[in-house]
């Protein structure tokens, strides 16, 4: 289904020619994901690197706690691919990485990673 609401966003909007790491944030955190502002943080950005820290609301979180399975395995199997999916078509050049040593409930919020190579 992910992949689906994946696929449903990038027929509803354009993608932007020369992409930023703000466009991306905007893109996937605030308008696909749903996240607030002030519920997913920018811990470090520049041309090519963006840092997020985010604790919005997430389905697969409350999932993984009802079923009491492991975040960390039920969020790499559900979660990872489709968001690599959704950014590589913003463009094909973007990497998408979770810091799943940094993941709730574990830690107070996700810590994800997403580098755009060669621009």
């Amino acid at each position: 289904m992910f992949y689906l609401d994946a696929l449903k966003w990038h027929m509803k909007h354009s993608k932007p020619k020369n992409i930023t790491m703000k466009d991306i944030y905007k893109s996937f955190y605030i308008d696909f994901l749903g996240a607030k502002k002030e519920e997913c943080k920018i811990v470090y950005i520049d041309n090519s690197k963006l840092v997020t820290r985010c604790k919005n609301n997430c389905p697969i979180l409350d999932y993984s706690l009802q079923i009491n399975k492991d975040t960390r395995e039920v969020c790499k199997r559900l979660s990872e691919g489709p968001c690599k999916y959704f950014l590589r078509k913003l463009n094909r050049n973007i990497v998408f990485i979770r810091n799943y040593n940094h993941i709730r409930p574990h830690e107070e919020d996700c810590e994800e990673t997403i580098l755009l190579r060669g621009n």
